[in-house]
């Protein structure tokens, strides 16, 4: 990475850290950005396993074998999300409820700044599980899982752990970083398998700087919107503190 672009990435990084650690630690913005995060992390799945019985199709059976251990990962992440909320007593709105929030609030593009810049100059249909290039998979989830791992880890040191629920979240949290990790690692093995050094690294190189433009494309978006977003969640049925709940989510 040369001068510039880590200047760049230090700056669009420490900006993204900033805002998530701050909605993670504010207890009004604390559900929204863990149901978005719920939505994410189970919304990989299906992707994710589809990739895995191409790669079986193929014939490489290591990297299905690893695809299948990173969608169960997700599908358990997702469930941390989902207990974290419902530990706030808030649970994910359905999709049908958020279709009918009124117009002002459910102004939110249908495509996210971030991963429209992410993913500029690719169609679409092209990033399906079905025909996505595996390079292009490889690369550009290398480095959303690299920096993902930062992110969650900075996100569980930002929670309170003078309480037994915020402390239960915060070791869930940190095992969601650790799975990340595991993931970038295994896909960086992915793209050695497949490309020379030299090549791995020219294609880390592409996507990091498409990463850095879509985080600064990110923030510019949330200081133009004043960082509203629509709301996530609705109230649960209430819940007692469960002191053994996140102890059993965080086991890999």
């Amino acid at each position: 990475m040369d001068f510039i672009t880590s200047i760049l990435n230090t700056i669009g990084s420490g900006a993204t850290a900033y805002i998530l650690a701050n909605r993670m630690r504010d207890p009004q913005t604390r559900p929204n950005t863990l149901a978005g995060f719920q939505m994410a992390e189970s919304g990989a799945v299906p992707f994710l396993t589809k990739l895995a019985a191409r790669a079986t199709a193929e014939g490489d059976t290591w990297l299905a074998e690893k695809l299948t251990i990173h969608a169960a990962d997700e599908e358990r992440h997702g469930q941390i999300f989902a207990h974290g909320l419902k530990q706030l007593g808030k649970e994910v709105k359905t999709v049908e409820e958020m279709k009918q929030q009124p117009a002002k609030s459910n102004k939110a593009k249908n495509s996210s700044p971030f991963f429209s810049k992410f993913y500029r100059d690719y169609d679409p249909a092209d990033l399906k599980a079905e025909k996505i290039d595996w390079l292009v998979f490889m690369a550009s989830t290398y480095i959303l899982e690299l920096d993902a791992s930062k992110d969650f880890a900075r996100m569980a040191t930002a929670l309170p752990d003078d309480e037994q629920k915020s402390r239960n979240l915060q070791q869930s949290i940190v095992s969601v970083a650790q799975d990340e990790t595991r993931h970038a690692a295994y896909l960086y093995e992915a793209m050695q398998r497949r490309l020379s050094q030299a090549e791995v690294d020219v294609l880390v190189a592409d996507w990091r700087k498409r990463k850095i433009d879509a985080m600064l494309a990110m923030v510019g978006d949330m200081l133009q919107t004043g960082g509203s977003s629509r709301s996530l969640v609705k109230d649960g049925a209430p819940t007692e503190i469960e002191e053994q709940a996140a102890p059993e989510l965080v086991e890999v």
